[in-house]
């Protein structure tokens, strides 16, 4: 059996590891990625188009110049886009999310592991927990540079806004505003970086008790040595 220090320690972690897990859950289970305002303009008129969507779904409302709006109307994010390298990059987003979800599984389940038992496999211990939390981390920072790319490079509002609304003609502007489902993301790499913090300072105490223990010869007391 563990000790009470191990089982506290690495129940602590895997209590940070449970909720990474549970709020990537919650980030592709959500639609609140990005908010935006998409001015075109067309003959004598100019049209706005109010997008809010996620990586599977999302809404959109058109207000032309006049002040008349026309009404909300659901979509599917992927069905909406023409460009192959925005459908790319939302289906890359999407692996990758789901990639980090099973990492952040693995992780908890490393650290239930070794809050009720003590494995006999090196990777098992802290340096498995090192790694999946790592790879977590990892995968999320890369979602999060991903999105803002497609937003910017590949115009991904833009093509969402003409997949809603047809006879859009030239793009004037773009205003964006991301939300709490991408912000959550952020949580979730403090959570890692949480979990590994937990377990840096389990594995280094035992570390040095351990190296106390092995102290050389040469550092005991001189009258144990003539004895």
């Amino acid at each position: 059996m563990p000790s009470t220090k191990k089982t506290v320690m690495f129940a602590s972690a895997f209590f940070t590891c449970v909720c990474s897990f549970v709020m990537i859950c919650v980030v592709l289970g959500t639609q609140r990625w990005m908010s935006s305002e998409v001015r075109f303009s067309s003959t004598n008129t100019s049209v706005t188009v109010s997008l809010t969507y996620g990586l599977f779904i999302g809404t959109c409302e058109q207000f032309v110049d006049a002040g008349l709006q026309v009404s909300e109307k659901a979509f599917q994010v992927a069905d909406n886009l023409s460009s192959t390298k925005a459908k790319s990059t939302i289906t890359a987003i999407i692996v990758i999310l789901v990639l980090s979800l099973l990492s952040s599984l693995l992780s908890s389940g490393f650290t239930c592991t070794n809050a009720v038992s003590n494995p006999y496999q090196t990777f098992l211990g802290p340096i498995g927990v090192y790694t999946w939390n790592s790879l977590c981390g990892l995968l999320i920072l890369l979602t999060m540079i991903l999105f803002p790319v497609n937003i910017e490079v590949n115009g991904l509002s833009v093509e969402l806004a003409r997949g809603c609304f047809s006879l859009l003609q030239n793009h004037l502007k773009s205003t964006h505003t991301y939300g709490y489902s991408y912000w959550i993301l952020l949580l979730v790499i403090f959570l890692n970086i949480a979990s590994i913090i937990i377990i840096y300072f389990y594995d280094h105490a035992r570390y040095s008790k351990k190296k106390e223990q092995e102290r050389p010869i040469e550092n005991a007391p001189k009258d144990v040595i003539l004895f």
